[in-house]
């Protein structure tokens, strides 16, 4: 993929053209010609719970061995490279929302795909991952949200937007070990209605998926407030 992509995508308000390369060609879809979808970085073999790179598919990676996460998978089609790793900042920080949709239609398209595959019936509801009410303020939207919302619409699942919040205000997450995260997010989340989760199959939807400690911290309320089982949908993975 050429470097000028990124000023196109940058730039780019156009409808009917390809968000990455400008492109009008017939194929564009959802803001994305089919040349650039084939060239997103897209995750191959994985850990087949949290969804880490591995050499061979099918595996469990040693972390999910010695310390198995309380989510039951992960359904994730990107890593963490470019040009994902701009275009995620763009939603999440910069609130180009044009491209949460993007990203959105790409991950519910993987979705429904994965699903097919497993012959697994979908989730029986979705829940994006809740900001602190002060992250929030911050920021401006949940991006978990603006994911799970057209989400919600394309797959036919309903979406519990408020039963999980985040009633703690970490610390920043960055630089601190897998220990350190577990450890950091202690407590961090709420399920404010159990009877709305108890005995259901729940997908909580977030962006971009690295040591998973946010992801276990908040199946692991889910299931304590009475969830069956909870997967991950998320958009990218960080190696």
């Amino acid at each position: 993929m050429h470097i000028t992509k990124v000023y196109n995508w940058l730039n780019n308000k156009q409808p009917g053209r390809c968000l990455l390369c400008l492109s009008t060609d017939a194929s564009v879809q959802h803001g994305l010609c089919e040349p650039c979808r084939r060239d997103l970085p897209w995750l191959g073999s994985r850990c087949r719970q949290c969804a880490l790179p591995l050499p061979f598919a099918g595996q469990l990676c040693g972390q999910c061995q010695q310390h198995p996460p309380a989510y039951s998978q992960v359904i994730c089609p990107f890593l963490y490279r470019f040009p994902l790793d701009s275009l995620v900042p763009a939603f999440k920080y910069h609130k180009q929302l044009i491209y949460g949709r993007l990203l959105a239609h790409l991950l519910a398209d993987y979705v429904s795909f994965a699903y097919q595959e497993q012959q697994h019936a979908l989730p029986d509801a979705l829940i994006p991952m809740p900001l602190h009410r002060k992250r929030q303020a911050q920021r401006g939207f949940n991006q978990a949200l603006e994911l799970a919302r057209p989400m919600a619409r394309t797959l036919g699942c309903p979406m519990l937007s408020a039963t999980l919040k985040r009633v703690q205000a970490t610390h920043t997450q960055q630089g601190l070990t897998a220990q350190q995260r577990k450890h950091n997010l202690r407590g961090a989340f709420e399920c404010s209605a159990p009877e709305k989760v108890t005995g259901l199959h729940l997908a909580l939807i977030d962006d971009v998926l690295t040591t998973g400690a946010t992801a276990d911290e908040a199946s692991y309320t889910l299931l304590k407030a009475g969830a069956q089982s909870v997967s991950i949908w998320c958009v990218a993975r960080t190696p």
